[in-house]
């Protein structure tokens, strides 16, 4: 048994678990999940990273890390902070040390694919948020329809601190990597993808026949494979 520590993306929250947290626990693993300060401006990814922490606090060294899209910037942080067995980066954004997000996204190519026109908004206190029927379309296209449309409806907005800050990583910590992308994630560029987890992390990156959400998808297919990737060694250049 290990115990997962799940961190979710953008807009989302530790709801988007619910079909996955079962299917890890049968093949006899503990889950620990958080929700993250997505829609205070002030919050960065050392912010992001100290909630997670709080929410593993009680996980021993078999800690393993998962983080979804927006999390790849958080979950380092969290391995440079305490003893963690394993980091595995699922359609996740990678950091650079000294550059912020935004240099990334405006430098290399696209990361980030372009969503359904006119389906994010802006609201008063200048979070982004996401009109329903757009987000179903985009983050859950590979989910059917009434669980694309439930996901949708949980959605909050997100503050942009943590793409703007240069990260607060200073190195990669050495700890063990993978690297899991859907072949069709319309959100994450797959092709960005293929090319990104060899030449940061140093790993070849596992593409399963997924989109940008298959925790939800197909729950236990994604459970089997992190279960047979948290015994993997290498680590992280």
């Amino acid at each position: 048994m290990v115990t997962f520590g799940l961190v979710h993306g953008a807009y989302h929250g530790s709801w988007c678990w619910q079909r996955l947290t079962p299917e890890l626990e049968r093949l006899g693993h503990r889950v620990l999940t958080v929700d993250l300060p997505n829609e205070d401006p002030q919050a960065g990814a050392s912010e992001y990273a100290a909630a997670a922490l709080g929410a593993f606090v009680e996980a021993a060294e078999d800690l393993v890390v998962v983080g979804h899209s927006l999390a790849g910037l958080t979950i380092p942080l969290i391995a440079a902070a305490r003893p963690v067995h394993q980091l595995i980066f699922l359609n996740a954004m990678l950091p650079q040390p000294g550059k912020a997000q935004d240099q990334v996204l405006s430098t290399e190519p696209p990361v980030v694919l372009p969503g359904p026109e006119g389906g994010a908004y802006q609201d008063p206190g200048g979070a982004t948020r996401w009109r329903p029927d757009a987000a179903a379309r985009w983050f859950f296209a590979d989910c059917p329809a009434d669980l694309a449309a439930w996901a949708a409806s949980r959605l909050s907005g997100q503050c942009w601190k943590i793409i703007s800050e240069v990260t607060p990583l200073s190195a990669w910590p050495g700890v063990p990597c993978a690297s899991v992308f859907g072949s069709h994630d319309l959100v994450i560029n797959p092709e960005w993808s293929r090319r990104a987890a060899p030449s940061v992390l140093g790993v070849q990156p596992i593409e399963i026949d997924a989109g940008h959400s298959p925790f939800l998808a197909t729950p236990a297919a994604l459970a089997q494979l992190i279960d047979e990737l948290a015994a993997a060694t290498g680590s992280c250049r």
